[in-house]
């Protein structure tokens, strides 16, 4: 294996529709539609991630809906439509950097938070940076943070599966990764064991 680290990849197929609309709203490129299925990928050293992207265009149709290097890490998100040319997209990438899925780093759960009829002046600081739908005073506020940042999609993804939940906010690029969500106390409480056991699933190298 090259010194490319892969601190996560993933493959999420059945994008959900308010993960999808999230997604439209905040990537750079391609717009990601309810039922895609993503690539998302996060590298160290950073720079390599366009070298990466280059290989998995020119290996499947797949679309680049966002690429960017932050401080440390590159991070990239690909679409399409069809499994089989993401999954085709995936194996370029790995094939490029002589690795295998089982190379990826295994995330951990950093923090979980649940915060039951949340006030309104908290709500309204949430509110001013948030990219997704507003967080409604007296709802149920669910955070996950994790570690590599980029796995924080897949948990979101199972979030929205598993509970009728709002996306307020999702951060996966960084050092950790956050997912802010809300509903009713139920909704979230169910949401958040589905987030947990997404990215405890994850197989890879301990950290």
């Amino acid at each position: 294996m090259s010194d490319i680290t892969i601190r996560a990849l993933m493959q999420i197929d059945n994008l959900q529709p308010k993960f999808a609309a999230y997604n439209g709203a905040t990537v750079q490129g391609s717009i990601p539609l309810s039922g895609d299925t993503v690539l998302i990928g996060e590298f160290a050293p950073g720079n390599e991630v366009f070298t990466l992207i280059d290989r998995a265009l020119k290996a499947s149709s797949v679309e680049a809906t966002s690429q960017l290097v932050e401080r440390e890490f590159g991070f990239f998100i690909l679409r399409s439509p069809s499994n089989a040319e993401v999954t085709a997209a995936r194996e370029a990438i790995l094939t490029e950097l002589g690795a295998s899925m089982s190379d990826r780093l295994k995330p951990t759960i950093a923090n979980t938070q649940i915060i039951n009829s949340v006030e309104p002046y908290q709500a309204q600081l949430l509110n001013k940076w948030r990219k997704g739908s507003l967080l409604v005073p007296g709802q149920t506020l669910g955070i996950v943070e994790c570690e590599p940042a980029a796995y924080i999609a897949i948990a979101t993804n199972e979030a929205e599966k598993s509970a009728e939940i709002d996306i307020v906010e999702v951060r996966a690029v960084g050092r950790y990764g956050r997912l802010f969500f809300s509903g009713s106390e139920n909704s979230v409480n169910t949401a958040m064991a589905a987030a947990v056991a997404a990215i405890e699933a994850v197989e890879g190298q301990a950290q």
